[in-house]
């Protein structure tokens, strides 16, 4: 029916796919807004919007209703792709680490608020303490250390040696300069 679903509403694998383009696109500031708009925690943050959204702000809805008397309603959770395709949102995305056999891929997309964020990344029995800075303009590329070695290559090689490793990545992140017409 009109404002359900793929009709109008949110339908969130779709927000997803252009939330994942915008930051593909180096649009920083669009990628994290759509983000906020679709992540269930702010659909519920007073008790108004937890009697409107009907559905766990804990958990991803396939789609939220446009059309009265369900405007705002959340539907078909637990069990939608949506939110696999959210979780690669935040990592790939957003935070900008892809996994590639036992190389891991860094290409933030920084929210214009963020200098900098750490992340504790497991592999296998390994952890690894990123932190991920942002370079000021006027510096060259991204630059990556592991325990305090310069990584010629632009990834994190990963090893699976039960020791916890120290990771410094200074990145500008993907660039803003590619505009949609019209957007």
């Amino acid at each position: 029916m009109p404002g359900v679903r793929e009709n109008g509403g949110q339908y969130t694998h779709a927000a997803i796919w252009a939330a994942m383009a915008f930051a593909a696109l180096g649009d920083s500031a669009r990628a994290w807004e759509l983000f906020t708009m679709i992540n269930p925690v702010n659909h519920a943050r007073s008790p108004k919007e937890v009697a409107t959204y009907k559905v766990e702000p804990y958990v991803v809805a396939a789609d939220n209703y446009a059309i009265r008397p369900h405007t705002g309603r959340g539907g078909w959770t637990w069990y939608t792709g949506s939110s696999g395709w959210m979780y690669r949102l935040i990592i790939e995305s957003l935070l900008g680490l892809r996994l590639e056999v036992d190389k891991l891929h860094v290409s933030p997309c920084f929210p214009p608020a963020w200098d900098t964020f750490k992340v504790h990344y497991r592999y296998r029995e390994t952890v690894y303490h990123i932190t991920l800075t942002k370079a000021q303009a006027a510096d060259a590329g991204t630059t990556i250390t592991v325990d305090g070695v310069d990584q010629e290559a632009q990834v994190i090689p990963l090893v699976d040696d039960g020791q916890a490793h120290s990771v410094e990545v200074r990145s500008r992140g993907r660039s803003n300069d590619v505009k949609i017409h019209g957007l």
